[in-house]
C-alpha cells in the first residue's frame, strides 16, 4: 500500500488525496458515463507493438478494470497486476472479475513493485493527475524488463477549453481542472532513457445537449473540478446563468462541444 497521507506537491495540479477520494466515490457510476475513457483506451491498445508478448502486464490507473479485462483477453497466458490510487475503484473491479491476479493501491510516481517485474505498463487517462510526469517515466523504467513497453494516454492543455472559456467570461476563479502542456510530455520523454516509439496529441470532441449533462458526467466520472483555488461554496445563480449563456456561443449542429486534447505515448525500455 502506497502512503498517500503526505501533502501534495506545490503547484497547480490537484491534491492526489482528493483525486483518490473522488474516484473512489465515483466507482459505481464511472462505467455508465465513460465513453471517452473507453474510446481513448481502445485507441491506445491499437498502438501497442504487434510483436509484444508480455508474460506479465500492469494496468496502471486501472479504475473499474475495463482495460484489465481487455489486456487479459489480448494476452491470455500472461499474468496481470491492477494498480490504482483509488481504493474504491479497486474494490469495485475486484468484485466484477478476476482478470488481474493482483490488485494494489499505489501511486504511479512511487510504485510499490520491484525492479524488472513486468513487460508492459498500460496506463490510460491516469497520469494527468501526477505531479511529475518524469517520475512516472522513471518508475516505468525501473519496473519494466529490458524490451518492455510503457503505453500511456493522458490529457494536456486545451482540454475542456469551451467550459473553461465560458467560466472565464463571468469570473476569474478556477472551475476546470488544469493539465500540463504537450511540450512538457515531449521534454520528459526526450530526457528519459526510454525509447519513444509514438508520442502525439490528438483532439477528441464529444457533444452534449446542454452544459448540465457535461458537468453531471464529469461528476459521475470523479473528474469534476479538483483544482487548488476552486470556489469553496455554491456558485451564484447569476454567474451560473452567465456561464451557460457563454457556452451557447460554442454550439454546433451536433450540440455543445467538449474538446479533450489527448496525449498518446508508447515507449520501450532498451534491451541493453
Amino acid at each position: 500500500m502506497t502512503d498517500l497521507s503526505q501533502p501534495g506537491l506545490p503547484g497547480a495540479l490537484p491534491d492526489k488525496r482528493q483525486v483518490a477520494a473522488s474516484f473512489s466515490r465515483a466507482a459505481a457510476s464511472y462505467d455508465s458515463v465513460a465513453a471517452l475513457q473507453r474510446a481513448v483506451g481502445m485507441n491506445l491498445l491499437t498502438m501497442l507493438p504487434s510483436d509484444l508478448e508480455p508474460s506479465r502486464w500492469l494496468d496502471l490507473g486501472s479504475g473499474t478494470g475495463h482495460f484489465s479485462r481487455a489486456l487479459a483477453e489480448r494476452y491470455g497466458p500472461a499474468s496481470g497486476i491492477a494498480v490504482d490510487i483509488a481504493e474504491g475503484m479497486l474494490r469495485h473491479a475486484r468484485g466484477r472479475a478476476d482478470d488481474a491476479q493482483c490488485y494494489i493501491v499505489g501511486d504511479a510516481e512511487r510504485l510499490p513493485l520491484g525492479e524488472g517485474c513486468v513487460d508492459l505498463v498500460f496506463s490510460s487517462l491516469a497520469v494527468q493527475w501526477c505531479n511529475h510526469f518524469a517520475q512516472v517515466l522513471d518508475e516505468a523504467l525501473r519496473i519494466l524488463r529490458p524490451g518492455g513497453v510503457l503505453a500511456f494516454s493522458s490529457l494536456c492543455v486545451g482540454t475542456l477549453d469551451e467550459l473553461r472559456g465560458s467560466w472565464q467570461a463571468v469570473d476569474g476563479q478556477v472551475h476546470v481542472n488544469r493539465f500540463r502542456r504537450f511540450d512538457e510530455y515531449q521534454h520528459s520523454c526526450a530526457a528519459s532513457t526510454l525509447e519513444t516509439l509514438t508520442l502525439q496529441q490528438l483532439p477528441h470532441v464529444l457533444h452534449y445537449a446542454d452544459v448540465r449533462t457535461l458537468t453531471h458526467e464529469l461528476k459521475a466520472l470523479g473528474a469534476h473540478n479538483l483544482n487548488p483555488g476552486r470556489p469553496a461554496g455554491l456558485t451564484g445563480r447569476a454567474r451560473l446563468q452567465g456561464m451557460l449563456q457563454a457556452y451557447e456561443a460554442y454550439r454546433q449542429p451536433q450540440g455543445l462541444p467538449a474538446t479533450y486534447q489527448v496525449v498518446y505515448g508508447v515507449l520501450r525500455k532498451p534491451v541493453a
